[in-house]
């Protein structure tokens, strides 16, 4: 009986063995762990970057069965396996996995192997924070404001664990990229008022505000009178404690409301920052058509949000594989963001221009949000204890996980961060814009900077 169970444990072992070479094939620069089992100590190129950790027998298998994405993380948040180390250097590990199965001949091998993984009777625990339940209809105003709340309300002393001083939660600016994460999101406000070129008495308009950092620094450093909306309730109550704090309440405002019930307000600036992907695609329209009404005419709008590239007109093996058998962004529509959705910059800059407005200028900032979100997977890291007292071990390897692997996303162009400056003609077709764009990085300003 014992020697029975010696020889399953053994073919199980090497079952796991055979696929990780598959998927994986050495040599490595990582260390593998299966079950108290050393199957690669990665010491071939030096010092492991990182390390697998499998915990139960039938991991594998549960991981890698479609869609993989999904499934991974899944056990991931589990704590069913680990990835000590470098978790950014980990993701390439998945990215690559397409390109490996990319002919009949290996997906065959590939599942061939999985076929022969260990199924194992470990009851799975539920994870604590699941993945979101929205009810009714798709970007009606009840389901985005229930949308928002599950990613947003986790927690505003969460956030402050790894955010910079100011709450910023989008992409930071790093012009040497050794600015401090502080010093890049402060830059970055700069950026946006200088795009604006926001001036004193200015009404400006943050659709989706966040914690109301620009909102304030607006109102502080350029004089505007900034209105900002968000549909966090959590969100709200920090922004106006801050801006009372900060005795700004004559300037600044953040209120708990939809962009789209604003009445008949109108506003010299615009500005959105990371809230249209939310939006979706089929509400694209609406949302430039909403933001057209709310700008007077000869204002612009800043339009800031990630992007991905268009699908191939001719679609490859790989990039069926992604969408089909890994479930590309299901983790994150799932448990991140749902009812999110990511268009071609391309394609919502033609709805822009639909609904009136003219494309000024169009930027892309994607190594800038990579490093931004290095910075944040990193504070989260060194305050890892403080994150699970807080919220315990499923949100904490939730944000690590899908801050991780969205830096890769930046990192490899799968992802993309543009701002496009949009302006509304008047009625003679003047934009009331200059010529060039020297103002904007000029060496002074209201910051001093």
């Amino acid at each position: 009986m014992a020697h029975s169970s010696q020889t399953h444990v053994h073919e199980a072992s090497r079952a796991a063995h055979q696929f990780l070479d598959l998927i994986f094939p050495p040599p490595r620069n990582y260390a593998v762990h299966w079950c108290n089992q050393i199957l690669d100590d990665g010491r071939r190129g030096g010092r492991p970057q990182f390390t697998l950790v499998f915990r139960h027998p039938g991991t594998l298998r549960r991981m890698f069965a479609p869609p993989v994405e999904l499934n991974a993380a899944e056990a991931f948040i589990r704590s069913e396996f680990d990835i000590d180390g470098d978790i950014f250097a980990a993701y390439n590990l998945i990215y690559n996995l397409p390109a490996l199965l990319g002919s009949a001949r290996a997906l065959a091998s590939v599942v061939a192997a999985w076929a022969r993984l260990p199924h194992d009777v470990v009851e799975l625990p539920e994870i604590a924070r699941g993945p979101a339940r929205l009810s009714g209809r798709v970007h009606s105003r009840v389901r985005d404001r229930a949308a928002i709340q599950y990613h947003y309300d986790v927690g505003n002393d969460f956030y402050a664990l790894y955010l910079d001083s100011r709450m910023v939660y989008t992409c930071a600016y790093f012009p040497t990229g050794t600015e401090d994460i502080d010093s890049a999101q402060l830059l970055k406000l700069d950026a946006i008022c200088r795009k604006l070129r926001l001036k004193p008495g200015d009404r400006l308009l943050d659709i989706g505000c966040g914690w109301g950092g620009l909102v304030m620094h607006a109102a502080q450093h350029y004089g505007a009178h900034a209105l900002g909306v968000t549909l966090s309730e959590q969100q709200h109550a920090l922004a106006t404690q801050r801006i009372a704090a900060a005795g700004l309440t004559a300037n600044a405002e953040v209120r708990l409301n939809d962009y789209r019930d604003l009445g008949d307000a109108s506003f010299d600036k615009l500005v959105s920052i990371g809230m249209f992907e939310a939006v979706g695609r089929g509400h694209m329209p609406e949302y430039f058509a909403h933001a057209f009404r709310l700008l007077k005419p000869g204002g612009v709008f800043l339009n800031h949000g990630i992007s991905r590239p268009p699908a191939p007109a001719h679609p490859t093996v790989a990039h069926w594989l992604r969408r089909k058998v890994m479930g590309e962004n299901l983790f994150s529509e799932r448990y991140i963001f749902p009812d999110g959705e990511l268009l071609p910059v391309s394609e919502v800059n033609l709805l822009a221009e639909r609904a009136g407005f003219e494309v000024r200028d169009v930027e892309n900032w994607r190594e800038h949000y990579a490093l931004t979100l290095r910075h944040w997977v990193r504070r989260l890291e060194a305050r890892s204890q403080d994150a699970l007292k807080l919220k315990g071990e499923t949100v904490y390897r939730t944000w690590r996980l899908y801050m991780s692997g969205a830096a890769q996303g930046f990192d490899t162009g799968r992802h993309n961060i543009c701002q496009t400056l949009l302006s509304k003609p008047t009625p003679a077709g003047a934009a009331n814009l200059p010529r060039t764009r020297a103002d904007w990085y000029a060496n002074s300003g209201p910051t001093g900077m």
